[in-house]
């Protein structure tokens, strides 16, 4: 139970800040910086020792940015400090088929050209994102940060939150928000309870050489264990994401970099010429979850902490960034109007903005996971054929192409350029 004594006196106490962040990844600082744009200040807390989060090597890690990311981005003032090390994403082709037997006939051809806007997206390492995004809170005066301590206990109270950190430091703020991933303690605490399944796919993750360039196409490759997605990277480079069955998986991330090329090699293909290993490879496994809410008294939930998807659209941090746009814009506005922030009726404007864009997603993900990671020759005739119709239909195919921008729906303000 509460302790009336206890309740009574962080009633009184000042705010730390307008905004206590769980979870110093993407999704949080670029929650910080934006609504710093709106005079609110945050305090980012963070498990990792701050020299771990500045110090990111090359390790193949990448974003397919929508070009609605890209924008946000531009508006927070921190592609500048990116752009050059990005690469435009001027085509996507999707194909299916088996390893070693190469792609049906039937494929898939989007062409940025079909958009007035320019690129789809940008592809930007993950090293060169999340520095940009530290700097930028280094030198943002309503942004404070702390590394190396995590929450343990978190309480609320009609003017605001208190959190406990394993350090037994004590901060209070007047909105506190969870972008603490897919196990998201912030939601734990609270009573949020999650919707999902896993998929017995495992994602390996790598970076790519290869002799020839790849001229800005991202290649989606369909196979009945799971798709592979080869993303370009500034020059002879690209960022792979295969999904195999949990067992396989293991498998291949046990073998030595030669081996692993080895039976890489049939699955990629010769199309980009001779490809080797650069840097490290790790995996991850494949899930869907879903917090029930978005928000409780006084939280709000943005990121994975909300919705983790299957990689298969790339939309993950796509959809993060998203909710960011929509939570700051819903901030900023209520902040002009004299209200208070953190208030259920300011939270439920956020939650009835994201929800459903956000389910949405998801469905499309995981059937389209499910439609395609399988050997089912009926099924594969049947989505061969769907393939090959609509790319001959070009109003459908250009709707998808402003879909994979992230053009479409009710778009945050920082996201429209």
């Amino acid at each position: 139970m509460d302790n009336p004594a206890r309740t009574d006196i962080l009633k009184g106490m000042e705010h730390d800040s307008d905004l206590l962040i769980i979870g110093g990844g993407l999704n949080g600082p670029a929650l910080a910086l934006a609504a710093a744009r709106a005079g609110l200040s945050s305090t980012v807390i963070d498990a990792l020792p701050e020299p771990a989060r500045k110090e990111a090597g090359f390790d193949g890690r990448a974003y397919a940015l929508a070009l609605a990311s890209v924008r946000l981005l531009r508006n927070l003032g921190l592609w500048e400090r990116v752009a050059e090390n990005a690469q435009p994403m001027l085509e996507i082709k999707v194909s299916d088929g088996r390893a070693g037997e190469g792609p049906s006939p039937f494929f898939l051809h989007f062409d940025h050209a079909e958009i007035e806007e320019g690129p789809m997206g940008q592809m930007l390492e993950d090293r060169f994102l999340r520095r940009a995004l530290l700097d930028a809170m280094d030198a943002e005066p309503r942004i404070a940060q702390v590394s190396g301590d995590r929450v343990t206990a978190q309480e609320v109270d009609e003017t605001g939150v208190t959190v406990t950190l394993a350090s037994g430091k004590v901060l209070r703020g007047r909105l506190l928000i969870g972008a603490d991933g897919r196990a998201s303690g912030t939601a734990r605490r609270a009573g949020i309870r999650r919707t999902g399944w896993g998929y017995g796919q495992t994602a390996l993750v790598a970076a790519i050489e290869h002799a020839l360039p790849h001229h800005g196409i991202a290649h989606q490759f369909f196979m009945p264990p799971g798709p592979l997605a080869i993303l370009p990277l500034p020059g002879n480079v690209s960022s792979i994401v295969w999904s195999e069955t949990d067992e396989t998986a293991a498998r291949f991330a046990a073998l030595p970099d030669a081996d692993f090329m080895e039976v890489l090699r049939p699955r990629f293909g010769d199309f980009l010429g001779d490809i080797k290993l650069r840097g490290t490879r790790y995996t991850y496994p494949l899930s869907l979850t879903v917090a029930q809410s978005f928000t409780a008294p006084r939280l709000a939930l943005v990121g994975d902490a909300a919705h983790g998807m299957h990689p298969i659209a790339g939309q993950g941090l796509n959809a993060g960034l998203r909710d960011v746009a929509a939570l700051a814009q819903v901030m900023t506005e209520a902040s002009r109007r004299g209200e208070d922030i953190a208030a259920a009726d300011v939270l439920a404007r956020y939650q009835q903005w994201r929800r459903f864009d956000t389910a949405t997603l998801a469905v499309a993900t995981d059937l389209t996971n499910r439609l395609f990671s399988n050997d089912n020759p009926l099924l594969r005739a049947a989505r061969d054929l769907g393939m090959g119709a609509l790319s001959h239909m070009p109003a459908l195919r250009r709707g998808f192409i402003r879909e994979a921008a992230g053009l479409t729906g009710d778009l945050p303000a920082l996201m429209k350029g």
